[in-house]
Formats: structure tokens, sequence, C-alpha cells
């Protein structure tokens, strides 16, 4: 028997990577340093490889997975395009992906906790997904 940990666990997963995706395209035409840009095309594949394997379990599961919250979209989009239109920099970018970033960890660090009955196959994707998310913040440091 499947616990509704495992799935509300995968739903998680699911909406973050994809509020994580849609994140990196909407600064990806800001970028102007060859090497952030790489940074950040990289990070997007890693995050798509993890979106597919979660993927895979959620269907093994007859889930569909879970949108992000739309509120939380549109507040990240407002407060994404004032920060450029100010500051179209590299160093702005840096910042909006670094907060990204440590929401992301703090959020999926709290669904482990809640989810405990989850299984571990979605507590190792979970797990990957924060070290992905804490990685992209290091790689973000020099532009700041």
């Amino acid at each position: 028997m499947i616990s509704p940990d495992t799935i509300k666990l995968l739903r998680e997963c699911d909406a973050g990577i994809k509020m994580g995706v849609l994140s990196i395209d909407e600064v990806l035409g800001y970028v102007h340093a060859a090497k952030m840009k790489k940074i950040l095309i990289e990070c997007k594949e890693e995050h798509d490889a993890i979106k597919q394997e979660i993927q895979k379990l959620l269907d093994e599961y007859h889930d569909d997975g879970k949108d992000p919250n739309p509120i939380a979209k549109g507040m990240s989009w407002i407060k994404t395009n004032v920060k450029l239109i100010v500051d179209e920099s590299d160093n702005t970018i840096a910042e909006l992906m670094t907060d990204g970033c440590n929401m992301g960890v703090k959020s999926l660090n709290k669904y482990l906790n809640e989810y405990k009955a989850a299984d571990d196959r979605a507590k190792d994707k979970t797990k990957r997904l924060i070290e992905l998310e804490k990685k992209l913040c290091e790689q973000m440091h020099p532009f700041l």
C-alpha cells in the first residue's frame, strides 16, 4: 500500500521544479555573462531530468502532479520583472536565483519533515532536488 505522504511529497517536488524552471526561463534572456547563462541552462536541464523521474513515479501512482501555487507564481513574476526593470544586471539575476533557491531548500526540507511516511524513492528525489538548489545557490555567489 502506498503512503499518501509519498504522493504528497512527489507533488510538492513537481510544483517546486516547475517553479524553478519557470524562474530560470524568466531571467535567461537578461543574462550577460556566458558562464552564468551556462550554469542556468545546465541547472534547468538537471531540473528537467529530476522532473521526468518524478513524473514516472507519479504515473505509477496514477497522479497528475501539482502546479505551482498561482499566487506564489504571480508574486515571483512581479518581483523578478520589477527588479529587472530597475537593474538588468547579472548581480540582480544572481540575487533572484539565490532567493529562489533558498526558498526551495526551505520548502523542500519542510515537506521532507512533514511527509515522514513517504517512501525512500520520493525522499531520494527530494534530497537530490535540495542538493541541486544548494549547488545553484553556491554557483551564483561569484555574480553577487
